[in-house]
């Protein structure tokens, strides 16, 4: 859960995110919405997919990323876990 909020922690990869929310991209593509290099890209690719946030399929010579939907699930389902004890009082 640690290496997935520190992805979450950083506004590029949470606007990747939201780009994957949308369909899924090649690193070129991604690249596209983004005043940075590619290396610059992929080093925010390989941390989501490091925390399990994006899953990657090589077709043919590019690799096409897309949203892990379970794994922010699990992550919005401790945070609503943990503000849900909170609001009791303990």
């Amino acid at each position: 859960m640690n290496d997935t909020f520190k992805a979450l922690s950083d506004p590029t990869r949470r606007q990747i995110l939201k780009l994957l929310k949308e369909k899924d991209l090649s690193a070129g593509e991604i690249a596209d919405h983004f005043q940075m290099s590619k290396p610059s890209i992929s080093h925010h690719l390989n941390v989501m997919k490091q925390a399990k946030l994006v899953l990657d399929e090589r077709k043919g010579q590019s690799i096409i990323y897309s949203l892990n939907t379970t794994v922010i699930q699990d992550a919005l389902g401790w945070l609503m876990d943990f503000t849900h004890k909170d609001e009791g009082g303990s």
